[in-house]
């Protein structure tokens, strides 16, 4: 993996499709694929004799996700982002990190610990599958801490921003640490002695501590050994010094230079040989019990939750200069292999270092903020609902604001003629704007049902205090249904007009929260169309009651009409290209894995069908084989913006189909949770849609190929010919262009 990152960025082409009229579609050849690929076995073989579920076609899934976060890494290393920003990005890379450890490493280690060994469609045993992840993960986290020591550091210098070594310290600047210590940490920290009376602390996941060894004998008579100093979540893992010690600018140190400095004041009288900084990482994967789920969900959530720091080991982090024997010791507790361990050259909880932008008032340093756009019919509407009874309007976030979304509900809140407010709520926050304004609404004594899911990752205890709070106001809420996540983004508001009642519908790919609107790249939907509103009544009737499979016209809906659709229109393009119709497809998702649809669209390019995926993170759908995948193009998009779209497009032999989803092509999405996907039957939104896709398939800067060997490429931009999708949108959908 390291050699890949260090390689030099090699220049590709991105060849647009230039579609004309609807009766009219030119389009043009994809790239041959470098030559220097080596061959697969498979290639040897006709297309009839070629197996699609040959595991040579899949790249494996763990591998391909560790390449994505490989990907956000090397974000640390584009100078077209601020510095901070690239700071920012590698504190982003070591979140994602701890998560993959926590969900998917744990998970591979189960299967092996409890024999339950399930083999990918690509074919590889979880044994070699944690082998490769161990081998390609410490050549990314060497990467990491270089990019951090070599780079960053001296480029914050350069700025004026100074982290601080303790062996740099001058003698004021230690005199005030030392105070510091004596007055702020001293009081808290709590160091354990080990000994037969004193036995290892349970230590929680990703908690911050030190290993100590001492010499010498204590007032109890004990001699030598080890202790442990857990460090205490209240306390700040950067300090910054004051103006009065410095000599001008921002001066940071870490709370670990601290405590390594002081650290025989956690033992008097006692030697320490050396102080070093560990962490271990959990099991974090909450498993609720299928009859506790039927019992109570909120409940088994709350005692699972409980449990959750302290799942199994998976990985452990410990100090580059801690002595093996010592390393040995802690392995040896945690019930960890060497592949499990990683050496840090620097701070090891990386993540933590956010917190330099709450000391540091750079915004010289950071992106330009901007004020998302909005159409002016909206802009200069006083009553949303009228306007959204006129038009349908799709917004692009965050290049266009999240605002009218807050604004209908909170609109909706304290209008006399609303009657009702059913919402999907999946990750939004407990006081959230949107929060607040259903509150509102149930207080004002409108109807109001809302769909939490409470199994959302890592937000199961926000989601649970949503919960309580929307209940204590009078809303009625329901977690779902049982062995389903509700992931789709829905919200629908009934409306008494004269003698009728009308819908106002809201849906969308991304969640309810108005910081992510800011961070991701999401569609919003605002109708007030008649079918579409009666397809998400009746998906609400699924969700909240109890009914046979209802009939929805428009809307396509998992786990039940979505994932066969897809795979009909697929199909149909294929049916096209082999009757010699032009044929395409285009799909932007976060992820591709579900195999039936890899299977048709594979079957697709066989027939001639000439398909681009922009897939953000995990795809293990293999292009540029010959006889099976030539036509497939997969390309990642990595920027300031973390993309969040997922979008469904087929040419339609010149009737295009557009749908926008929740859903990413995965196993989990299309067969095992609730989402739907919606049309854009609107020429000009549309439109619209195929070229916000056009501009993603002619990024040259943040683009990333996925090549037949499974490595991505960076594409190289020539001279003055530099297009980046998500600049293109924000200067063409943001005020700054308007």
């Amino acid at each position: 993996m390291s050699e890949q990152l260090n390689s030099e960025k090699i220049e590709t082409t991105n060849i647009p499709v230039v579609e004309k009229e609807a009766d009219e579609l030119i389009l043009e050849p994809i790239p041959e694929q470098p030559q220097d690929i080596k061959k697969l076995a498979i290639e040897e073989r006709s297309p009839e004799e070629i197996d699609l579920s040959d595991p040579e076609l899949y790249f494996n899934r763990e591998l391909s996700h560790l390449q994505f976060n490989a990907r956000v890494l090397e974000q640390a290393m584009d100078e077209n982002h601020p510095i901070l920003n690239r700071l920012m990005f590698l504190c982003i890379f070591s979140s994602n990190m701890d998560e993959f450890f926590e969900i998917r490493v744990a998970g591979l280690k189960n299967q092996v610990e409890y024999s339950r060994e399930e083999n990918g469609p690509d074919g590889m045993h979880p044994k070699e599958v944690l082998k490769l992840i161990s081998e390609q993960a410490h050549k990314l986290v060497r990467r990491q801490y270089k990019i951090l020591n070599d780079i960053i550091f001296p480029k914050l210098s350069e700025e004026n921003i100074h982290f601080i070594r303790r062996s740099l310290w001058t003698d004021k600047q230690a005199l005030w640490v030392k105070n510091y210590f004596k007055d702020n940490v001293l009081p808290v920290i709590s160091p354990i002695g080990l000994d037969p009376t004193h036995p290892f602390p349970r230590l929680a996941n990703k908690t911050f501590n030190f290993v100590v060894e001492l010499e010498g004998r204590d007032a109890f008579g004990r001699e030598n050994g080890l202790a442990i100093v857990p460090a205490p979540s209240s306390l700040p893992r950067l300090v910054k010094l004051p103006d009065s010690v410095c000599d001008g600018g921002d001066n940071l140190v870490f709370l670990s230079a601290i405590v390594h400095a002081h650290a025989d004041q956690l033992f008097p009288g006692m030697t320490v040989k050396g102080c070093y900084q560990f962490r271990l990482t959990r099991n974090a994967d909450l498993e609720v019990d299928s009859d506790d789920i039927g019992i109570d969900l909120a409940g088994a959530l709350r005692t699972e939750l409980q449990s959750r720091h302290f799942g199994s080991s998976v990985r452990l982090e410990v100090a580059e200069n801690c002595p093996s024997h010592v390393i040995d010791s802690l392995l040896k507790q945690f019930d960890l292999e060497e592949q499990d361990l990683y050496r840090i050259d620097g701070p090891v909880n990386l993540s933590r270092m956010l917190a330099v932008l709450d000391f540091v008032d750079r915004g010289d340093l950071m992106y330009s903020p901007f004020s998302p756009g909005l159409p002016k019919k909206l802009s200069n509407s006083s009553n949303l609902f009228e306007s959204i009874r006129q038009n349908d309007y799709l917004l692009m976030h965050p290049f266009e604001s999240f605002t009218p979304v807050i604004d209908l509900i909170s609109e909706a809140a304290k209008d006399p003629h609303v009657v009702a407010i059913r919402q999907t709520l999946y990750r939004t926050g407990s006081r959230s704007p949107i929060a607040n304004a259903l509150v509102e609404a149930a207080r004002n004594g409108k109807e109001v049902t809302v769909v939490i899911e409470l199994r959302a990752r890592f937000d199961e205890a926000e989601n649970l205090a949503l919960a309580s709070r929307l209940q204590e106001a009078g809303a009625i809420v329901v977690y779902g249904v049982v062995h389903h996540k509700t992931h789709a983004k829905m919200m629908i508001i009934v409306r008494k007009e004269g003698s009728e009642l009308n819908r106002y519908v809201h849906l969308g790919t991304g969640n309810y929260h108005a910081g992510n609107a800011r961070l991701y790249t999401d569609y919003s939907f605002l109708t007030c169309d008649k079918v579409i509103g009666d397809d998400v009544h009746r998906v609400f009737q699924q969700l909240t009651g109890m009914s046979k499979e209802l009939k929805i016209k428009k809307l396509l809906h998992a786990p039940f009409t979505l994932r066969d659709r897809l795979l009909d229109m697929v199909n149909r393009e294929a049916k096209n290209a082999k009757n010699g119709d032009p044929a395409r497809i285009i799909i932007k998702v976060n992820s591709l894995t579900e195999q039936r649809l890899i299977k048709a669209l594979y079957k697709a390019s066989q027939a001639g069908v000439k398909i681009d995926l922009i897939v953000r993170g995990i795809c293990t759908l293999r292009p540029g084989v010959k006889g099976v995948s030539s036509n497939i193009r997969v390309r990642s998009i990595i920027g300031r913006f973390l993309e969040h779209t997922r979008v469904y497009y087929f040419y339609n032999n010149r009737s295009p189909e557009v749908y926008l989803s929740s859903a990413d092509g995965m196993e989990r999405n299309l067969n095992n949770r609730v989402e739907v996907a919606f049309p854009i039957q609107d020429g000009k939104l549309s439109r619209r849609v195929k070229q916000e896709l056009e501009s993603y398939l002619t990024d040259n800067t943040q683009s990333w190929l996925l090549q037949n060997d499974g490595t991505y490429q960076l594409s190289k931009p020539r001279k003055d010919q530099y297009r980046s999708a998500q600049r293109t949108l924000l200067s063409n959908l943001s005020n700054s262009s308007r």
